[in-house]
């Protein structure tokens, strides 16, 4: 029992600094989600369910996994935890830094299929000449099923253009 604290000695285990961290973020996320749901009108349509009902049901989930978070930092107390790998931390942030920069750009299908791409290289699949046309096509099925079945707005670039040229060539009109 080298390096660890016995079970029966009470006030001799410190709490987890970095859970109380974290229950803090999440109960600061409730309280403000809380807060915005208390601007929205209540007029509690079908079945009495209104529009502020959701996201008061998310921060009273939020608020229960920060309560939930205070108790496991007391409980488990301070553990040690493996190094970060930061690699994989970077290609996310770089894959979701590429899709904001060209969203408007490139469109939907193309920024999408990058971040693909890049997230799928960040847990080790680094042949990014089969992710990102694998991505890029993801991304197509999405836009298609969202633009045009569920008529939303997303940004369209020249893949799309291309796509809709496509449809509109047999059958005369565009879906969005």
């Amino acid at each position: 029992m080298s390096g660890t604290t016995p079970q029966g000695s009470a006030g001799t285990r410190r709490p987890d600094g970095a859970t109380l961290v974290v229950a803090l973020i999440l109960a600061a996320i409730a309280v403000v989600i809380w807060r915005d749901a208390a601007r929205l009108p209540q007029a509690g349509g079908y079945a009495g369910v209104g529009p502020a009902d959701v996201p008061r049901w998310i921060a009273g989930g939020l608020g229960g996994l920060s309560l939930w978070s205070v108790i496991e930092a007391f409980r488990s107390g301070k553990t040690d935890r493996e190094a970060q790998n930061v690699g994989p931390i970077l290609w996310i942030v770089g894959g979701l830094a590429a899709q904001l920069a060209l969203l408007t750009t490139a469109g939907f299908s193309i920024a999408t299929g990058l971040l693909f791409a890049a997230t799928a290289a960040a847990f080790g699949k680094r042949n990014l000449a089969l992710t990102v046309p694998v991505g890029i096509a993801f991304a197509l099925v999405v836009y298609l099923l969202f633009a045009g079945l569920l008529k939303l707005s997303l940004p369209a670039g020249p893949l799309e253009d291309l796509v809709w040229g496509l449809f509109r060539g047999h059958n005369g009109g565009t879906p969005a």
